[in-house]
Parts: C-alpha cells; sequence; structure tokens
C-alpha cells in the first residue's frame, strides 16, 4: 500500500497486563509491511464510493428496489433486522467503550499499545507515517462510564497517560468522547424469504452481512474485517453458483451462514474469556492472567501462528 495519511501501519503491537505480564508482535518478525492497518473512516468511505462509481453492475440507489437478494448491513441496530423479527442473541459485558482522538505531542507512535488494566485501553496510531495523532479506545465499567465521558480534559488525558505509564507521552484530547454499550451478539437467522414471499422458483430473499449478523468485543479490532470477511464469503459462494441458480437461493444462503457462523465462534471465544478474564479484579485471577501473558511472550510457533491468524496469513 503506498505511503498516505488516511492509511497508518501499526509496526509494533504490545499487549501489556496489570502487574508484569507483556505480549509483544514485530512486523519484520513476520516478514511483513505491517500488522495491521489504520484506516481513517471518512477516507475509506471515499475510496468505496470511487469504486463503485467505476462498476457498471452497482446502482447507488435511495429506497429499496425489487431485487432477488437484498444484503442488510444496518448495522448492529438494524432496524430491518428487526422488522423481519430475527432474535440477535446479546451478551452485554457490563462495560462501555470510550472512544476519541488525542493529539501525541512528542516523537511520532511507531506502535499501538493495549494496556490491560482499569478496563482495556488501546491507543492506535492515526495520521500515517508522519503523524502525530492516535486514536483511543477505552473499555471502562459500566457505572464508570458517565463520569469519563464528562469529566475535565486534564483528568481524562491524565488518566490515559498513568494507565499507559506515559508510553506515548504526553496527549492532548482532540474531539468529542463517543460512548456505547459493550456486547457480544450474533443473529439467529442470517437470511430468509422477504415476508410475504415463498421459496418459489426464482426465490425474493434477504441476507444479513456485517454488525447487523455480529457483533464482538473491540478488544481484538476485528469488527470490521470480519464483515469483509462476510463479503467475501457471500461473494464467492454466489459466484460459484450454477447459472440455473439464483442469487436469492436459500439453500445457497444457509451454506453462507453456516460458515460464517462456524468461522466467528473461535474468535467470539476468544475474545468473550480474555473479556471475562481481564474484568476480574481477585488478586490469583491477577496473577494468572500476567503468568499467562509471560507464558505466551515466549511461547515461539504459539505466538507466530496467533499472529498470522490475526492478519489472515497462512500459517
Amino acid at each position: 500500500m503506498a505511503r498516505c495519511a488516511f492509511a497508518t501501519a501499526v509496526k509494533h503491537m504490545e499487549v501489556h497486563g496489570d502487574v508484569d505480564g507483556s505480549v509483544h508482535f514485530d512486523a519484520g518478525a513476520q516478514g511483513v509491511e505491517a500488522l495491521a492497518w489504520i484506516v481513517d473512516v471518512p477516507a475509506l468511505e471515499q475510496r468505496l464510493a470511487e469504486a463503485v462509481r467505476y462498476q457498471p453492475q452497482v446502482e447507488v440507489v435511495d429506497s429499496p428496489v425489487q431485487a432477488p437478494l437484498t444484503a442488510i448491513c444496518e448495522g448492529r441496530a438494524s432496524a430491518t433486522r428487526a422488522e423481519f423479527g430475527v432474535d440477535f442473541d446479546v451478551t452485554p459485558y457490563g462495560q462501555h467503550a470510550i472512544a476519541t482522538g488525542c493529539l501525541r505531542i512528542a516523537a511520532r507512535p511507531s506502535r499501538a499499545p493495549v494496556v490491560l488494566s482499569q478496563g482495556i485501553l488501546a491507543l492506535l496510531p492515526l495520521e500515517g507515517a508522519d503523524g502525530h495523532s492516535v486514536a483511543v479506545v477505552w473499555s471502562v465499567a459500566q457505572a464508570d462510564a458517565a463520569h469519563w465521558q464528562s469529566t475535565d480534559e486534564a483528568t481524562f488525558t491524565q488518566a490515559l497517560s498513568e494507565i499507559s505509564q506515559s508510553s506515548l507521552g504526553q496527549l492532548q484530547l482532540q474531539g468529542l468522547r463517543m460512548v456505547w454499550p459493550l456486547q457480544q451478539a450474533v443473529a439467529k437467522r442470517w437470511c430468509g424469504p422477504f415476508p410475504g414471499t415463498t421459496e418459489a422458483r426464482t426465490p425474493t430473499s434477504w441476507v444479513l452481512a456485517g454488525d447487523a449478523a455480529h457483533n464482538v468485543h473491540p478488544l481484538a479490532g476485528q469488527g470490521l474485517n470480519i464483515g469483509l470477511a462476510d463479503v467475501q464469503a457471500l461473494s464467492r459462494i454466489l459466484q460459484a453458483r450454477g447459472d440455473w441458480r439464483s442469487t436469492g437461493d436459500l439453500k445457497l444462503l444457509r451454506r453462507y451462514e453456516r460458515e460464517r457462523k462456524a468461522g466467528l465462534a473461535p474468535l467470539g471465544l476468544a475474545m468473550d474469556g480474555l473479556q471475562q478474564l481481564f474484568t476480574r479484579p481477585e488478586a490469583p485471577v491477577q496473577a494468572l492472567r500476567n503468568w499467562g501473558l509471560r507464558s505466551f511472550e515466549r511461547s515461539g510457533l504459539l505466538k507466530d501462528w496467533t499472529a498470522r491468524q490475526a492478519m489472515g496469513l497462512p500459517r
């Protein structure tokens, strides 16, 4: 990827426990340019709009049109999903995420620290290779969310500096603080016939993708990647269908649903387990999780396999 201000390479990642446990990942050790890329949402939306404009088979419409298949990608609060009566099984975490941007005063950030203390704090570099900004995503207890959203800038940035042990230098708040409840959720049904239709020779169907189908904890930063994997799987299955089959064939759509649910399950279990582990305050649990971080740091092949899995690379 060419160097640009809206895409920032994460070359180093550090995961720190609440005592002495830590894990370090390095792009060079994996033989890649970056462990991940942090992309600004407005720039991503603009590029997607440009790509659609040059696709003759894609038409942008302002209202629903008759089609064999409609993909519902409205996000976690999908009104259409609710209208169709699809149960969205939600496991609330009792935490809220606080997201904002902080301007880092010191040198350019070269790493993305994640601190598993007083909640989960991630500081993600922004503005490309020459940028001085980081995005903040901080998971806090539900009872503390209102306080940290409304407290003054000095108190807020001081808390971030203390938790991160000033690893990115002095921080200056840049932008509003957004807050939302954290949860893990999955739709019971990912596809079906449009209400009022039947599985006729040319069915009219709907299918869920992205956050309309599932939510995971932002700890792994995999929400967008999982949604893109949904699109990739659905496209592959539809492209491989016989010419005689409609894109709204529910047998195809159920194949997509089974594949994506199976692929999502391990990550969901892992993120849920980590969230539960790192929100327990008991001393024995604290000792166990820091021992686990130290052991994982020395695990060699397991650590390498985990890094490549997270990047979507071959083992």
